[in-house]
């Protein structure tokens, strides 16, 4: 499982451990180690967004992993600061 707010990204292992990257980027799933891989050399890329690299390292690892499908599902929530506004 993965958990996120505005200023950090957790996962939470099967065995209930915590687990914070070094980079706050997670990937889970079985194409997860190519997402990552893609997320990592996309993030640097100041014109993308976290959404836009997230959408284009699921495909590169639906494009890569035979267990992977090309059926994403998205969801954003408003920063805090947003809601003030």
């Amino acid at each position: 499982m993965v958990v996120a707010d505005d200023k950090q990204s957790l996962t939470i292992t099967g065995n209930g451990d915590v687990l914070e990257p070094h980079d706050g980027i997670i990937a889970i799933g079985s194409g997860g180690s190519y997402a990552l891989a893609a997320s990592r050399a996309l993030i640097d890329i100041p014109e993308l967004t976290a959404i836009e690299v997230a959408k284009k390292a699921m495909t590169i690892a639906a494009d890569t992993c035979i267990y992977t499908n090309h059926n994403f599902t998205t969801e954003t929530l408003d920063s805090k600061q947003e809601l003030e506004d």
